[in-house]
């Protein structure tokens, strides 16, 4: 078993050290959720705590980690008999990105249930995790029929397996901690409630920082032991004290003051419902203990919210998560001198996260103030080609967004499971059944009963019994949605430029931004203008870097369409190589002229029969305004085999409205 990186060996990052030593001393503050740029020691810290969690009473021989005092009433391998108990260590269990939902869950013997009526099941990592860590890296990239199982166990403290009416439930209490990279994308707003804490990570800009990172990593990597032995004091010693704070958390009284103080600051921030505040109270409370105190002050109100309400507060996908902290003091101070919220030690003993009882001082290190990582500096990969020429304009700010129609791509895929194109998937209603290629995930009954019926005889069945074979069984075809690639190819040349119409069509890209991250798509972007065209963002999960190569995005020059048709065939081209399950959605955002490069015309139109010829679907949003109109994105849509939409019937309202009124013009006919 290799040796872990000893986590008070980590360099910096109080936050992260202290949201996750708050939740090892209070399991109910509900996890964390670590946010950060690539490279800044998210997963080190979070495997390194593992080595920290005190040990825990099992009942022996159970495989769902029973507390001997209380053993579930419901456990598959109970009853348990009192007395018998061992202790071992607190289990860090990693979930995959790419995991099954058996994996997860578990799986469950559907030939011994038919034939059998035993419930032989083998416990997934839910099961594994039951009183110990679930670890997920790169969280936002996690199937969402994983994160809803994942929604349904945190909620109940239970996981539930079921197959064709046999189920088996067992206990699943855990601490979920997620680390993610915004760049490649977001989380589910529901997902992201879940974790109690959020932190946000960067590497630091101080050179003798970096230097010390640098020689601890290397003096590790040479001698894992011997490092880990050289820190084993620090870890005992944070040990004890993780274990003495869980010993006084019981005692630890939060009064009135706190309780109006922590009401008014969710109140303040507008935050959803009411998790906010219990977690907020939760992780104020684990702050004392930590502290060794036994009366939360308002200090620790104010660090909870800073760990509790920045992700909560996001209103759209586009906000960065963030508090003000003016305004969260000036909240405090309002409601503070009550009953409990001051007073105490004004100065308790430093401890080894730097600030007053072992916590950083949150105004050293920034907490949740924007997503740097997610936004570059204007112009950086989305910098206009050099040869924009003269007439270039300042970036329009984009207008409000709005709902968008569904566009979707025809047919019926294979891909990765989301909200958009028809497909194939493991999720949805049934279609069908066939053999099962691999192992059996989802049965379908009737069709296994129709496959085993007629052998019945052949095998000697007496009773009541079927007897069911393995190659009687039969996989059900189920029909969901899939998630597509939307690569949008938008014209910023000078036609395009007037500061209004630029506005609305920012405008539209965005409210299809928006819509690709309700519908778990990845997107690209190219522009083109002047006389070449750019990507100014590869495929990606990441929507809110879309955004923002979109706010950033300047105008002028001519209109080089071909260009930016074959920009964008390229992309796919690669993209195809790298996920090719993945279908493609494109929409071009134009007025259809073509006026860069020698036969401009012309040669657009060979560019866009080549998305024809290999069936790319494709939209074309027309942008052309005036009261004279060409229709030369009528054309282009034509070329590309695809469909043209305006401005206005972009909208989700507008297209509604024309339905009523042709229904109310059938009805009165």
């Amino acid at each position: 078993m290799s040796t872990p990186y000893p986590f008070t060996a980590l360099v910096g990052q109080d936050d992260l050290r202290l949201a996750l030593l708050l939740n090892a001393v209070s399991p109910a503050v509900g996890g964390v959720l670590v946010r950060g740029e690539k490279g800044t020691a998210k997963s080190t810290a979070v495997r390194a705590l593992s080595a920290l969690m005190p040990e825990v009473d099992v009942v022996s021989g159970c495989r769902f980690s029973c507390d001997p005092d209380s053993p579930d009433p419901g456990c598959p391998d109970g009853p348990h008999e009192p007395g018998a108990f061992a202790s071992r260590p607190a289990r860090m269990v990693e979930l995959p990105v790419g995991a099954s939902e058996d994996r997860l869950v578990g799986a469950l013997d559907i030939e011994r249930a038919l034939s059998e009526g035993v419930k032989a099941f083998e416990p997934g990592l839910l099961a594994d995790a039951h009183r110990g860590i679930l670890y997920v890296d790169e969280v936002n990239l996690l199937h969402d029929h994983l994160v809803d199982l994942l929604l349904d166990a945190a909620a109940m403290g239970a996981s539930y397996v079921e197959r064709e009416g046999v189920s088996v439930r067992h206990a699943s209490k855990f601490l979920l901690v997620g680390t993610m990279n915004p760049e490649e994308g977001e989380l589910r707003p529901q997902l992201l409630d879940r974790f109690g804490l959020t932190v946000e990570v960067a590497a630091s800009r101080e050179p003798d920082q970096r230097v010390e990172v640098v020689r601890r990593r290397l003096a590790y990597d040479d001698d894992p032991p011997g490092f880990a032995a050289r820190w084993a004091d620090e870890e005992t010693a944070v040990r004890a004290r993780i274990v003495a704070a869980r010993e006084l958390l019981p005692s630890v009284g939060l009064g009135d003051g706190a309780l109006r103080q922590i009401a008014a600051t969710c109140a303040a921030f507008e935050v959803d419902g009411m998790r906010a505040d219990i977690v907020m109270a939760r992780t104020a409370t684990a702050l004392a203990a930590w502290a060794g105190r036994t009366e939360v002050l308002a200090e620790d109100v104010r660090r909870a919210a800073l760990l509790a309400l920045p992700h909560r507060r996001r209103r759209n996908p586009f906000d960065a998560p963030g508090l003000d902290k003016d305004k969260l003091d000036e909240t405090l101070e309002e409601f503070g001198g009550q009953d409990g919220d001051g007073g105490g030690d004004d100065d308790p003993d430093p401890g080894p996260g730097g600030g007053p009882g072992g916590q950083p001082d949150p105004d050293d290190a920034p907490q949740g103030d924007g997503d740097t990582a997610a936004r570059p500096e204007a112009g950086e990969g989305g910098e206009p080609h050099s040869s924009g020429g003269a007439g270039e304009q300042s970036p329009a700010r984009a207008a409000d967004p709005f709902r968008t129609r569904v566009l979707s791509v025809p047919g019926l895929g294979e891909g990765a499971a989301g909200r958009r194109s028809r497909a194939r998937t493991e999720h949805g209603r049934t279609t069908g059944a066939r053999r099962p290629r691999g192992a059996l995930t989802k049965l379908h009954l009737a069709a296994t009963v129709r496959a085993a019926a007629p052998h019945q005889r052949a095998r000697g069945r007496s009773g009541r019994g079927l007897v069911v074979r393995g190659d009687d069984l039969r996989q059900a075809v189920r029909e969901g949605h899939e998630s597509n690639l939307v690569l949008f190819a938008v014209d910023a040349s000078g036609s395009m430029a007037a500061r209004q119409r630029m506005s609305a069509v920012k405008g539209a890209v965005l409210s299809l931004l928006l819509d690709a991250y309700q519908r778990r798509d990845k997107v690209g972007l190219v522009t083109f203008r002047g006389s070449a065209a750019d990507v100014a963002l590869p495929p990606t999960s990441s929507v809110d870097a879309a955004a923002v190569r979109l706010e950033s995005l300047p105008t002028g020059g001519r209109t080089p369409l071909a260009a930016g048709l074959l920009k964008a065939h390229e992309v796919l081209r690669v993209e195809r190589l790298r996920d090719p399950a993945r279908r493609a959605l494109v929409v071009v955002v134009t007025d259809g002229r073509a006026t860069g490069g020698p036969e401009p015309v012309a040669l657009a139109g060979r560019a866009a029969r080549l998305f024809a010829a290999e069936g790319v679907a494709s939209v074309v949003v027309d942008c052309e305004s005036g009261p004279v109109r060409l229709g030369l994105a009528g054309q282009l849509a034509g070329e590309l085999g695809g469909t043209a939409v305006t401005l206005d019937e972009l909208r989700a309202d507008s297209i509604a409205g024309l339905v009523r009124d042709v229904q109310g013009s059938r009805r009165a006919a």
